[in-house]
């Protein structure tokens, strides 16, 4: 007998629950309480926005970018010292990954990691969380800190939010540019 995985879902091109606000821009696709893997969506990656480097303490995140380019790293550095991650490398010295279309980042639980887009045009990427609590709250939560903000919200707000869902914000994160609706 095979145990119950819960309803098929299938969602059309324009199906989905919208959350946005500032640079944030995703579409989600599976909720956390749903009996798969994990959250899914479809993410908007705001021109310049930053997400900083950061670790979650339990879960696990896939990326996988569909349009666009991104900088994504997903590794413990030699040095967490300096402040911007794009200067990190692991114990090799290999330094973060230029994501083009179909690059693809796994990030286990507690693993350092972060994206960005560097360009002037957004970025869309496939992304999957199991981090607890539900990342589409998180990003809902998020949004609207941003969008409160402005795009500048209290750091304090922000370091709340991030340890209520178990994350450790290593590395600032910078709004970036022209937000959407």
């Amino acid at each position: 007998m095979t145990a119950n995985t819960g309803d098929p879902v299938m969602i059309a091109h324009d199906g989905g629950r919208l959350i946005t606000g500032g640079a944030v821009h995703a579409r989600l696709l599976v909720a956390h309480d749903h009996p798969s893997y994990a959250s899914t969506f479809e993410m908007t990656v705001a021109p310049g926005f930053d997400v900083g480097a950061h670790l979650h303490t339990d879960g696990e995140e896939m990326f996988f970018v569909l349009t666009g380019e991104l900088d994504v790293l997903c590794f413990e550095p030699a040095d967490r010292t300096p402040p911007d991650w794009h200067a990190w490398t692991d114990r090799s010295g290999r330094p973060f990954l230029r994501g083009l279309p179909g690059s693809f980042m796994y990030v286990p639980p507690g693993v350092p990691h972060a994206f960005a887009n560097p360009t002037d045009r957004p970025a869309t990427m496939f992304f999957q969380s199991s981090v607890t609590g539900g990342h589409e709250n998180y990003f809902t939560e998020l949004g609207a800190l941003l969008r409160d903000s402005h795009g500048r919200p209290d750091p304090a707000a922000v370091t709340m939010l991030e340890a209520q869902y178990g994350t450790e914000q290593l590395t600032a994160m910078r709004p970036g540019g022209p937000s959407h609706p």
